[in-house]
């Protein structure tokens, strides 16, 4: 064409707009306006010509600009013109140059074409301008489908799916678009089950789906692991080779690694090569969910441009299987690459310092979320209540409550869990009080906090009153916890009897939490009988639960059936039950130092056991005498002292003194239950060093001051 055009001897308008066409049209700009600047005299074809190249290689803002330029040089633009020029704003989503353009159509009186107008209403769709979209599509005379789908398409990505689909309802003729804008909107607006049934009335209408309709509906099959259908639906995409389409493709991947079928995901991923990073979170996701860290971790590093979303969730993936430091480890790497966390990575970094007990990391966390003025929602403010909480530190857990901007029902709850945990039950109650006149409605989180408070205050009346009012007034049906926090309100109380009673009258079959604090109870209170029928139920239930043959071996040793407690030991070893080693931490200078029982592997361990010793024989001074009780083996006393003396708070408290300055607080963390002889000890020693130990084990705090 081109070489017809070089060797014609005339050339007329209609030729130059041809060729300046074509060249336009294959992209090659730079000729096309050679070649356009090079013309004896141009026609509003000409100039609608390039502005056609320029829309279709993506140069909407140069597009527009020459719309200026014709007009300057008095050329009219014509209706062709102005769908290209409207198309071009609603690609930019440039509002006030469309209006302007509207303004334009009106003056050069265009505004009654088909063509023009359906642009003008798909530029105000696209643009968010609603009531105007509205406006002109009432002053149409002719609609196509066209015109009706910019309507239905502005609804339903506005969020007004309902009158999307009345829009649907009433058009007489409707094509694959109209189908599509409406399956789409009830998918991104989370109304999955809605969109697969009108996809599944598209069928019954004889409509042939396209990509995009395949695309919404695979989406839909994911968020609701519906993996049959979806399966289903992916034969029907090889069967008509859509299998290739790049966003189908990332749709499935989300789909198979919802639905936990891996294997099928990463195959797909394999063959696919302009994965997004919806499809790789959802791969990643996947592999989190079904415990493959490592695999996780791979399809997290094959990713160059990470956004924000990536990096949160392979953190919160580290943190929900229990590995904190892996999580913090990459919070780290994450900001030294420059990534500014949101609020829900910062929520989940406190959750991890909560869990792990580092206070210092999480101070640093409040002071970034201070320093880079980030908003203090609701969930990183009640993150980092519970992180203070947790952290021993309930002053600076309560100074965050009373300055965040508003109070919901996580807040008080939040602060209501710290005050039970700390031992302040009275206090809790009153807070719960307090939200009770905001009217303010508690979930059954809130209860679990109530009643532990009761149970720590010693208040059992009061325990019974809320437990009985958390269905009558608030409709809350009791779960396992609640039950089991009721059987620790007796239990403390030396109630083992009521407890045994409300075991009975429970209207559902009580599990291992349960019998677990009646086990327990049984072990405060020495009772072998009701000790042992709970250890029955509850090994029943969980036979590998190394805690309940510890406590039942605990209570025969306490009243001294040694042989008793050496079958229990026997039977754990005969059915391979491993007893979950206790540890304890502390955090100094930014470092986490985790001991042992009888620990050997730190570096300064001479110090610490000679600081034992040291502290063990003044505190003998002060009255202190070793509780023996809780060595589960026929040993002599010496022994037994012995043992005691090496239990792994004992050592991190040591260590804390060596390595921190007169006065200070130390914070220690311990994975099991303390034991009644570390407890005494540590209130001796607090006196003897004049310093504040907080204690957090399984179940609470402890403060010991002087």
């Amino acid at each position: 064409a081109r070489r017809l055009f070089d060797e014609m001897p005339e050339r007329n308008i209609s030729s130059w707009n041809t060729v300046i066409s074509m060249h336009a049209k294959c992209g090659q700009l730079g000729v096309a306006r050679k070649l356009f600047d090079g013309m004896p005299e141009r026609d509003s074809i000409s100039w609608t010509a390039m502005i056609v190249g320029l829309n279709l290689s993506g140069l909407h803002e140069h597009a527009i600009g020459l719309l200026l330029e014709m007009i300057r040089e008095g050329v009219v633009p014509t209706q062709f013109t102005f769908t290209n020029i409207l198309a071009s704003c609603a690609a930019l989503g440039d509002l006030d140059t469309g209006r302007k353009v509207h303004s334009c159509v009106a003056k050069f009186g265009l505004s009654a074409y088909v063509s023009v107008a359906n642009s003008l209403l798909n530029m105000y769709a696209k643009c968010g301008d609603q009531e105007v979209a509205q406006a002109v599509f009432n002053s149409m005379r002719v609609r196509s489908i066209s015109s009706w789908n910019s309507l239905i398409s502005l609804y339903a990505q506005s969020g007004q799916i309902e009158q999307a689909r009345e829009l649907f309802e009433t058009m007489s003729d409707r094509d694959c678009v109209s189908w599509n804008s409406v399956i789409a909107g009830y998918n991104q607006q989370g109304f999955d089950l809605q969109a697969l049934e009108l996809f599944v009335q598209m069928q019954n209408h004889h409509v042939r789906a396209d990509s995009f309709t395949l695309t919404s509906t695979i989406t839909a099959c994911a968020n609701l692991e519906f993996l049959k259908t979806g399966m289903q639906l992916h034969a029907y995409i090889i069967k008509f080779l859509f299998d290739s389409y790049g966003p189908l493709r990332n749709a499935l991947i989300a789909m198979y690694s919802k639905s936990g079928r891996l294997e099928i995901a990463r195959k797909i991923a394999d063959r696919t090569h302009d994965l997004n990073v919806i499809a790789l979170t959802a791969l990643m996701h996947g592999y989190i969910k079904f415990g493959e860290l490592q695999l996780a971790r791979d399809v997290f590093d094959s990713v160059c441009d990470k956004d924000v979303v990536l990096w949160t969730a392979m953190i919160v993936g580290y943190a929900q299987h229990g590995l904190d430091h892996d999580a913090l480890t990459l919070f780290r790497i994450m900001f030294l690459e420059g990534i500014e966390p949101n609020d829900y990575t910062i929520a989940c970094l406190l959750s991890v310092c909560a869990s792990s007990g580092v206070l210092d990391y999480g101070k640093q966390l409040h002071a970034h979320v201070l320093r880079n003025d980030i908003r203090l929602t609701n969930s990183v403010s009640n993150a980092l209540v519970t992180m203070y909480a947790r952290c021993g530190s309930l002053i600076a857990a309560e100074y965050v409550f009373k300055h965040a901007g508003v109070h919901d029902a996580v807040s008080y709850t939040s602060m209501i869990m710290a005050k039970a945990q700390h031992g302040l039950g009275n206090e809790a109650i009153e807070l719960f009080d307090e939200m009770m006149e905001q009217r303010i409605k508690p979930d059954h989180i809130t209860y679990i906090g109530v009643l532990a408070a009761c149970s720590h205050a010693g208040l059992v009346d009061l325990g019974r009153h809320h437990f009985q009012m958390m269905h009558k007034k608030h409709a809350i049906e009791p779960q396992m916890s609640h039950y089991a926090c009721m059987i620790d309100l007796f239990g403390r109380a030396g109630l083992l009897k009521e407890a045994d009673e409300f075991i009975r009258s429970m209207p559902v079959e009580p599990d291992v939490v349960v019998w677990g604090a009646l086990l327990s109870a049984c072990r405060i209170h020495n009772n072998v009988v009701l000790a042992r029928r709970a250890a029955e139920k509850l090994l029943a239930i969980e036979p590998e639960n190394s805690g309940a043959y510890a406590v039942i071996a605990n209570v025969y040793a306490s009243y001294g059936e040694w042989q008793e407690a050496a079958e229990i030991r026997k039977i754990m070893k005969d059915r391979k039950v491993k007893k979950e080693p206790g540890c304890s931490w502390i955090q100094i200078k930014k470092k986490v130092h985790v001991f042992g029982v009888q620990d050997s592997f730190h570096p300064l361990r001479e110090q610490i056991y000679a600081m034992v010793s040291k502290l063990c024989c003044q505190v003998r001074e002060l009255g202190y005498q070793p509780d023996t009780s809780s060595v589960l083996h026929d040993l002599e006393e010496e022994l037994k002292e012995q043992l005691l003396s090496h239990h792994s708070e004992k050592l991190a408290v040591a260590f804390g003194l060596i390595s921190t300055a007169d006065g200070s607080t130390l914070r220690i963390m311990k994975n099991l239950r303390v034991c009644n002889d570390c407890h005494a000890w540590f209130k001796f020693v607090s006196r003897l060093v004049q310093r504040e130990i907080v204690l957090r084990d399984a179940n609470r705090f402890h403060h010991f001051k002087n």
